[in-house]
């Protein structure tokens, strides 16, 4: 018997990129954690370029209330989650990290949120008093120097970002998303920038438990994923305030 009492109807997103090895399971444990939730689900895979063979071994795991998306090149995170996002059925729409350094349990604590504060967007902060944190000086460090400079460009009253989980009212992405350009690094601070600017203000941050240990910034990869970041951030500021893009 469903004992599902909650009218809400929650869509997870969960993009993926280059995760063969690890994907089946990861989705198995998020799943078996979403069908314990007294919300009904569907979760919906974005595969960002079938470069291996990621989206053949999520479509023969056959994972009941799974849907599958994919395309050939790889465009990013961000335009993975609104590819997610514009194929989401839910009132509330939510995406997750697929590498598990964000721990899915956590997913209940945003839906608690989210009812306790009747938010627009919640946000999965590391810097949460209640948050447990794992990850090496070197991001620490980043991530400071990154907030302070979100801080003095958008005045976000937000102290994190960049951490991969969040969730969102439906009605909020029918409004967003049409304004959306960001593909690759930044598209969650311009998600929450954009909200700002049409007067969304019930935005709430939520504890979440994050390892972030195994992901190091020092391979070159990494080092292009922060040059990234900052581009993309000062992109967004010149849409924002030099051309005004966001409020036509």
């Amino acid at each position: 018997m469903d004992k599902r009492t909650n009218s809400h109807f929650l869509t997870l997103i969960i993009p993926v990129y280059k995760q063969e090895k690890t994907i089946v399971e990861n989705l198995k444990q998020i799943k078996k954690i979403l069908d314990q939730i007294r919300y009904h689900h569907e979760i919906i895979v974005v595969v960002d370029g079938i470069v291996d063979k990621s989206i053949e071994k999520i479509k023969q795991a056959m994972l009941p209330g799974v849907v599958t998306v994919g395309y050939i090149k790889n465009q990013g995170k961000s335009y993975a989650i609104r590819m997610g996002m514009k194929k989401a059925k839910g009132d509330y729409v939510m995406f997750i990290d697929a590498g598990m350094e964000i721990d899915p349990n956590g997913i209940s604590m945003l839906l608690e949120h989210m009812e306790w504060y009747n938010a627009d967007i919640i946000v999965g902060s590391k810097r949460h008093p209640a948050s447990q944190v794992n990850y090496p000086l070197n991001r620490k460090i980043l991530s400071y120097g990154y907030y302070y400079l979100v801080k003095f460009l958008f005045g976000l009253n937000v102290r994190d970002t960049q951490a991969g989980i969040k969730i969102f009212k439906k009605d909020v992405l029918q409004k967003v998303l049409p304004r959306l350009l960001e593909k690759k690094f930044a598209g969650d601070l311009e998600f929450l920038v954009v909200a700002q600017i049409l007067g969304f203000r019930r935005i709430y941050e939520a504890p979440i438990k994050l390892d972030y240990s195994l992901s190091p910034i020092t391979t070159a990869a990494g080092i292009r994923a922060i040059w990234g970041i900052l581009v993309d951030t000062l992109a967004i500021f010149y849409r924002k305030n030099i051309i005004r893009y966001y409020q036509r």
